[in-house]
C-alpha cells in the first residue's frame, strides 16, 4: 500500500488541495471514527465488566489487571507483523478481517469462567486488534498531508474519549440486564458490544480504498490535486542528518527510541484512564449505583473531546507541534495530583478530567510527529515499532496499578506513578527531533 504515493501525480496547483481535502475527510474520518469506536469499546469494556465480573469470577485486583496486561502483551507482539501485512495486502482487506476477528474474540469473553480462561480470551482480542490503530495511522499518511494531520488525527482519535464516555453510560445500563436469559450482566456486556465489530468489518470491504488512485468517489482532477500535495510534501521533506543504510538501521537510531519512550510515558496514563476510570470513580463515590458511576465516568470524556478538537485545530493553524504536545502532558500530570485523596470527590473528579483531557489530546498531537523522522520506506514499520514500545506502558500499567491497589487498598500510589511518568515524558518530548514551523494550513 505504501508505494501508492510514490507514483507520479498529475501537475496541479497545491493551493487547490483544501477543497479535495475536505471531501476526503468527509468520506474517511466518520467511518474510521466508527471503526475506532468499536475497537476501543472492545478494548476497554472489561473495565466496566469488572464492576461485577471480579466478584463473579473471584478475581483479585492483581488478577484483573493481569488480564489487561496479557491483552497488551499479545497486542504488542502482533502489532509490527500486522502493520507489515496491512502495507502488503491493503487497508480494505486487512482492517475488515481484523474487525471481524476481534469482534468474535471479544464476544467470546462472555464464556470466561475464571482467571485462566479470561487471560486466554483477552490475549486473543489483543492478537486480533493489534494492527488496527497503527494501521489506520499509517493509512492517514496516505490521504492527509502532515500540515492537515493534527485535525484529522484529533477527529479520528476522539473516538477514544467518545467511546469511554458513551460506554460509561451504556455499560452501566447493560449491567442492569443481569439475570436476563440466564446471563450475567458482564456477559451481556461482551455480547452486545462485541458483535457490532463483526458487522462493520463486513462493510469495510466495500467502503475503504487502499490509495487515492483507487478512490472512485474522487474524479481525475481531485485525485491529481491530492497526489500532487502528498508528492510535494514528500519531495520537500527534510532528510535525516545521517542517511541510514537500510530500513533496519533507520529504526535502530536513538530518535526512534526517544519517540517510543515518550509514548510509553503517555500511554501509562491512557491505560489508567481506559481500564481503571470506573473503579477510580467508585473509590470516591462508593455509595453510587453502577448507572450513577457510569454517568460520572463519562464526564472526563466530554471534557477530553472538546480539548482534543480545539487543540488539534490550533496546532495545525499555528503549524507548531512540540509545545502542543508538551503542555497537554503537563496538564495530565497535574490532573493526577488533583485526583489524590483528601481534596474531596469534586476535586478528584476534576483531576481525572484533566488527566484524561491532557493525555488524549497529547496523543493526537504525538502521532503527527514520527513521520517527520521516518523515510517513506520505513514508515509502516516505524509507526508500528513506536506504537509497540509505547504500549509496553499499556501492558505494565494495569498489572502494576492493580498490585499497588491490592497492596495499599487505594489508587494513591497509582496516581503518583502515572503523574510522575507524564512529567518525565513531557521533559523528553522537548528533545524530540521535530522540524520547525510549516506554513499554516
Amino acid at each position: 500500500m505504501t508505494h501508492a504515493v510514490a507514483e507520479p501525480a498529475p501537475a496541479c496547483a497545491a493551493g487547490s488541495y483544501p477543497a479535495v481535502g475536505r471531501k476526503v475527510a468527509r468520506r474517511l474520518i466518520p467511518f474510521l471514527f466508527l471503526c475506532f469506536v468499536l475497537s476501543f469499546l472492545d478494548r476497554i469494556n472489561i473495565g466496566f465488566a469488572g464492576l461485577t465480573m471480579m466478584a463473579d469470577l473471584q478475581l483479585s485486583s492483581t488478577q484483573f489487571g493481569l488480564a489487561t496486561t496479557l491483552f497488551y502483551v499479545a497486542y504488542i507482539a502482533c502489532g509490527i507483523p500486522s502493520n507489515l501485512a496491512l502495507a502488503r495486502v491493503g487497508a480494505r482487506r486487512w482492517i475488515g478481517c481484523l474487525m471481524i476477528a476481534w469482534g468474535l474474540a471479544s464476544t467470546a469473553t462472555l464464556f470466561a469462567t475464571g482467571p485462566v480462561s479470561l487471560y486466554l480470551l483477552r490475549m486473543l482480542v489483543g492478537i486480533t486488534e493489534a494492527g488496527f490503530l497503527p494501521g489506520v495511522l499509517l493509512y492517514l499518511t496516505l490521504w492527509f498531508p502532515s500540515a492537515y494531520r493534527a485535525r484529522a488525527n484529533a477527529l479520528f482519535m476522539i473516538a477514544m474519549p467518545f467511546t469511554a464516555g458513551f460506554s460509561s453510560a451504556l455499560s452501566g445500563l447493560i449491567l442492569g440486564l443481569d439475570g436476563t436469559w440466564g446471563l450475567k450482566g458482564w456477559q451481556w456486556l461482551f455480547l452486545l458490544e462485541g458483535l457490532p465489530s463483526v458487522l462493520v468489518g463486513l462493510v469495510v470491504f466495500s467502503y475503504l480504498d487502499d490509495s487515492p488512485r483507487q478512490a472512485r468517489w474522487l474524479d481525475a482532477q481531485e485525485q491529481g490535486q491530492l497526489l500532487a500535495e502528498l508528492e510535494a510534501e514528500r519531495a520537500g521533506a527534510a532528510q535525516p542528518l545521517v542517511a541510514p543504510r537500510s530500513v533496519v538501521a533507520e529504526l535502530l537510531t536513538p530518535r526512534i527510541l526517544l519517540f517510543g519512550v515518550v509514548y510509553f510515558c503517555l500511554v501509562n496514563t491512557l491505560a489508567m484512564i481506559a481500564v481503571w476510570t470506573p473503579l477510580i470513580v467508585k473509590s470516591f463515590h462508593s455509595a453510587g449505583s453502577n448507572q450513577a458511576i457510569g454517568l460520572l465516568a463519562a464526564v472526563p470524556q466530554v471534557v477530553t473531546i472538546v480539548l482534543m478538537v480545539v487543540w488539534g485545530l490550533h496546532s495545525d493553524r499555528t503549524a507548531e507541534r512540540r509545545w502542543h504536545l508538551v503542555l497537554p502532558m503537563l496538564l495530565a500530570g497535574a490532573g493526577w495530583l488533583l485526583a489524590l485523596p483528601g481534596g474531596g470527590a469534586a476535586l478528584q473528579l476534576t483531576g481525572v478530567c484533566l488527566a484524561a483531557a491532557g493525555s488524549y489530546t497529547a496523543m493526537s498531537i504525538f502521532w503527527t510527529t514520527p513521520d517527520q523522522c521516518l523515510s517513506l520506506e520505513a514508515r509502516a514499520l516505524g509507526i508500528a515499532l513506536i506504537n509497540a514500545i509505547g504500549n509496553l506502558g499499556s501492558a505494565l500499567n494495569p498489572l502494576l496499578v492493580g498490585w499497588l491497589k491490592d497492596l495499599t487498598q487505594g489508587f494513591t500510589a497509582g496516581f503518583i506513578y502515572a503523574g510522575a511518568l507524564m512529567l518525565v515524558g513531557a521533559l523528553l518530548a522537548l528533545r524530540l527531533p521535530l522540524s520547525g514551523k510549516r506554513s499554516a494550513a
